[in-house]
């Protein structure tokens, strides 16, 4: 039986240099037209502009008015958004992350919350793309098609902190072994967004780097001991106290919606299956992707093991959404970097074009079809990863030379 015919070929540098003019184009326009057709901070859609941003922007203006624990009250929450926006009629977005992230939203709660969206979005976005300069150096190409893909879109309109985790892991994952003391504090800063950081030490100590280890811890006891001078024990008492609702409510019955939740998880869930199968699900997915992301950080070339790291990331998570595929645009750069070092493989440029494209159709394709495009992304994206990290970084070659394995075959019994 034949291979089905690899369409490598039709993916010029041409074509993707028009694709990603065209997608950038969309966005600026896109993003345009909200931001002209907004009323004070509500947008012509009737949502808060930046939507995810409100409970950003409104936790930090309640830690800053003495309210700091009150911003895991979801009525609470609300009562402030109702204020802030103007509007009894607003949609809710709630505050769900620990409290060093209230440390950022503290101080974007100080500017007016449209100055502090902008500044917050033109900041971390500017971040992920000089990530993706370092990475691809003198490649205009590459930064166009970073800046035009089709998730930069999604996290803007969203007002989503995806490019500020995509920075610190694609950045710790790029210096971790030539600036291992800023490479551990900037994967320790990602303690704003756990789910993210499950990861970490698998990798840090895949690579051997006591240095790296010891940033990373430092900086996650450093930014909670920070948020207790400032606040007292009673934030973490109140992000403790909401977790099981926040289990309940968002992840497990998926409030969100299953269409933008792109876990092994809410696959399973929209599917129709139970939640201890897709905790079930999850949990295998999530040891799959940790011990293929630990193996190509210990074995892979820096290129290799930074697409698996970021990969991997997005599959130990049950709750990840579409605009969280920021990060699969970095691993698409370090993979990019090393094919152009060592030569592509067969169907590689196929699946990059796929993972670019899958969070424009991602969220559709998922609601009507219930296939999750993305989350097969993550996916395919970890499989190329893995498979330079075998073929050309020997990554099993442990296996092959084991002191068991040469027992086992010399003893001809």
């Amino acid at each position: 039986m034949s291979a089905p015919p690899c369409p490598d070929r039709f993916i010029t540098r041409e074509r993707v240099r028009i694709t990603s003019l065209i997608a950038l184009a969309a966005t600026i326009i896109g993003i345009g037209w909200l931001l002209v057709t907004t009323h004070g901070t509500v947008d012509a859609l009737g949502r808060p502009l930046g939507t995810d941003f409100s409970n950003v922007w409104t936790a930090g203006w309640m830690a800053d008015h003495g309210r700091a624990a009150a911003a895991w009250d979801w009525d609470a929450q609300y009562a402030v958004q109702k204020q802030v926006h103007h509007d009894p009629h607003i949609p809710f977005y709630g505050w769900h992350y620990p409290p060093p992230f209230l440390l950022m939203a503290s101080l974007l709660a100080k500017l007016p919350y449209v100055a502090a969206l902008l500044l917050y979005q033109a900041m971390t976005l500017a971040g992920a793309l000089l990530l993706v300069r370092r990475i691809l150096p003198g490649d205009r190409l590459a930064m166009l098609a970073a800046a035009g893909a089709p998730v930069v879109m999604i996290c803007l309109g969203h007002g989503q902190n995806a490019f500020l985790t995509a920075g610190l892991l694609g950045g710790g994952m790029l210096l971790i072994d030539r600036r291992p003391w800023l490479a551990g504090a900037l994967l320790g800063a990602l303690v704003y967004k756990p789910q993210f950081a499950v990861l970490i030490p698998v990798l840090i100590l895949a690579r051997g780097n006591a240095r790296a280890f010891i940033a990373a811890g430092g900086t996650v006891v450093a930014l909670c001991l920070l948020t207790l001078t400032i606040w007292g024990w009673a934030v973490w008492q109140a992000f403790v106290d909401s977790l099981p609702l926040t289990r309940h409510v968002v992840i497990e019955a998926g409030a969100t919606g299953w269409e933008k939740i792109q876990s092994p998880f809410a696959a399973v869930r929209q599917w129709g299956g139970s939640i201890p199968l897709a905790y079930t699900v999850q949990g295998l997915a999530t040891a799959l992707a940790v011990a293929a992301a630990g193996l190509a950080a210990g074995r892979g070339s820096a290129n290799v093991r930074g697409a698996a790291a970021l990969s991997a990331a997005l599959l130990c998570t049950p709750y990840v959404l579409d605009y969280d595929y920021v990060l699969l645009g970095v691993a698409i750069a370090f993979l990019v970097a090393d094919m152009l070092r060592r030569g592509a493989l067969k169907w590689e440029a196929t699946g990059l074009a796929y993972a670019w494209a899958a969070p424009l159709f991602g969220r559709a394709v998922s609601e009507f079809a219930h296939i999750p495009i993305n989350l097969i992304a993550a996916f395919v994206m970890l499989t190329l990863a893995m498979r330079r990290a075998i073929l050309l970084d020997g990554a099993l070659d442990f296996v092959r030379s084991s002191p068991f394995r040469h027992s086992h075959a010399g003893s001809g019994r």
